[in-house]
């Protein structure tokens, strides 16, 4: 984990994550996004059984400074939402990678993750921000 960087996950250039198991992805924002944002007051995320479409805007993160918008890196079914969010948001903020996570998406297509970064691109990105 070079920069805070996981090995192992897939990145988008909004700075959410994605971590792969077969063809359901588990979604969250990356340590570079929360740090960015401060800290984290309120998660809004799709419900279960909502279609993403890959990219498309899908809910909010408000923090102290900001509201921000997430972008789905992948499109598909929405299996699963991080309940603990609702009561503990900053969870985002101690734990981006883990129980900072935000949904889980059963793909259409497993090949959209081809237009997702590797964690060396990623790393890249965020040094050139």
């Amino acid at each position: 984990m070079a920069n805070g960087v996981p090995a192992g996950l897939l990145y988008s250039k909004e700075h959410e994550w994605v971590k792969m198991d077969g063809d359901v992805a588990t979604v969250g924002i990356t340590d570079y996004a929360q740090a960015s944002l401060g800290d984290i007051v309120y998660v809004e995320l799709p419900r279960v059984g909502a279609g993403l479409t890959q990219f498309g805007s899908i809910g909010v993160v408000e923090s102290v400074k900001a509201v921000s918008d997430i972008f789905t890196p992948v499109g598909g079914e929405v299996v699963g939402i991080n309940d603990g969010l609702e009561n503990d948001p900053a969870s985002v903020n101690r734990d981006p990678y883990g129980a900072g996570w935000f949904y889980k998406v059963k793909l259409g297509d497993v090949g959209q993750t081809n237009d997702l970064l590797s964690p060396e691109q990623y790393e890249q990105l965020i040094a050139e921000s």
